[in-house]
């Protein structure tokens, strides 16, 4: 099960604040095939922290390990003094997406869980208009279900695949039984994903307080 979120604290917001410009991305999943991918919108107004939370949603993550933008050579993220960073990283609670003045065919780099190294592609697709009928991020289509948490990255979850469609493997049964109840790899819940997006509170002022505990 993924842990529990601690209660965001709301701040509020000046309630006529203008609507702002939307950026739409496709986000792949690298070194899987067939492709694992997303396509949603987010307002370009949020912090790279909060775009955080957004793709942990759209992919299915469970935001429970560290993670990392690459964008022209800098590094963006949540700034953690047990963990040995090369180089410092540049507070994600600080920056937002219209900081980095994206363009139509830019790509950039998010990484998720250093350990098993999930590394994912965005490009952007569209930068969509002001509008009053966007309010919150919006997933719109995507396919394949995320891998599980902790299952070894790209080669593990491979291997993960190769064993439960064949049920006559040894190890079927166990992984059977460590997946999630009901997993089926070629599987993406749109409206679920939406609810998730639907039930965050986005339009902030200070820093996001949703937290988990992380691990590399």
């Amino acid at each position: 099960m993924p842990p529990e979120l601690e209660p965001e604290k709301k701040t509020a917001r000046n309630a006529s604040s203008p609507p702002v410009p939307f950026i739409q991305f496709q986000i792949v999943l690298q070194d899987i095939r067939p492709l694992i991918w997303r396509r949603f919108i987010v307002p370009e107004d949020l912090t790279l922290y909060k775009f955080h939370q957004a793709i942990q949603d759209v992919m299915g993550w469970w935001e429970c390990h560290l993670h990392e933008f690459i964008w022209e050579g800098k590094r963006y993220g949540e700034p953690d003094p047990d963990f040995d960073f090369s180089e410092p990283l540049i507070n994600d609670k600080r920056t937002r997406l219209s900081d980095l003045k994206l363009s139509v065919k830019d790509k950039m780099i998010y990484e998720y869980d250093f350990g098993d190294g999930w590394e994912h592609t965005l490009l952007v697709e569209k930068i969509l208009p002001p509008s009053e009928e966007r309010k919150k991020p919006v997933c719109l289509k995507g396919e394949r279900a995320c891998p599980p948490e902790d299952c070894g990255g790209p080669w593990g979850y491979g291997n993960i695949l190769k064993i439960i469609r064949n049920p006559d493997h040894e190890e079927y049964e166990s992984w059977m039984v460590w997946l999630p109840e009901g997993f089926d790899p070629e599987n993406f819940d749109l409206e679920k994903t939406n609810s998730l997006l639907s039930a965050r509170t986005w339009k902030t002022v200070s820093s996001p307080r949703n937290r988990r505990k992380k691990t590399s």
